[in-house]
């Protein structure tokens, strides 16, 4: 550029001449520090056909030189209004699957003039997100996997936070209702530490599960009865 060209350069244009080399030489030592499989990429979108300036470590197989991105004519046609885009998934053109965040700068006026992209190659770590999601069960509800478990899950559930002092009878029949469904009390001594888990006696809840269970009889046999069929309140005995 010669002299003449030079005083022809708004104050503008020579601060963000200033920010662009300070961005500069910060984008090597950023890029270590983010550890392996990451690259930065650095643009001046005020020349878009050879907009990359500097690129940190090798992640795509951008250089200096190279012309902007879609992201980049995307964001230049935006204008002021024009965001930061960040983590989205794009491929390169080497296969590798590649997550990227662009970091957009503007001049005194506003206008973006040039734009930092941080690229992280997460092939692996989507390969390994698959393997994982497989063997957790992604989406599906965990089970109770001992005894003690079952029996503490059932007034959590019931009370939604409340204290055991407020569980009434009916909570306390529901409860030994859905634990009697699940065959919990075919386990010795069971309705001992049930009751001890619901703060009842033992008497309480031996009282309680006859009423559950001389209902559930009275009600297999009026369905019984009503479809001529044999008593299915014959299980309970």
């Amino acid at each position: 550029m010669d002299q003449k060209a030079r005083r022809k350069r708004r104050p503008s244009d020579r601060e963000a001449d200033r920010r662009l080399a300070a961005i500069a030489d910060i984008i090597e030592p950023l890029a270590r520090s983010l550890g392996a499989r990451r690259e930065i990429v650095l643009h001046n979108y005020r020349v878009p056909d050879r907009s990359v300036v500097a690129v940190a470590s090798k992640v795509t197989e951008r250089r200096e030189g190279s012309a902007t991105s879609e992201i980049g004519l995307s964001l230049l046609t935006e204008g002021r209004v024009a965001q930061d885009r960040l983590n989205y998934l794009a491929k390169a053109p080497n296969g590798r699957v590649i997550n990227l965040s662009t970091i957009v700068h503007r001049d005194a006026n506003r206008r973006i003039f040039c734009a930092r992209c941080i690229n992280l190659d997460v092939t692996e770590l989507r390969h390994a997100a698959r393997i994982l999601n497989a063997l957790i069960g992604q989406d599906v509800k965990p089970e109770s996997m001992t005894f003690a478990d079952v029996i503490d899950t059932s007034p959590r559930d019931k009370l939604d936070g409340r204290s055991l002092t407020t569980l009434s009878r009916s909570d306390l029949l529901e409860i030994l209702r859905a634990l009697d469904a699940r065959r919990v009390f075919n386990v010795k001594r069971a309705v001992g530490q049930v009751a001890a888990a619901h703060g009842v006696s033992r008497a309480t809840a031996y009282a309680c599960l006859q009423t559950v269970r001389e209902k559930a009889v009275g009600a297999a046999r009026t369905q019984g009865a009503r479809r001529g069929g044999p008593c299915a309140a014959d299980r309970f005995r």
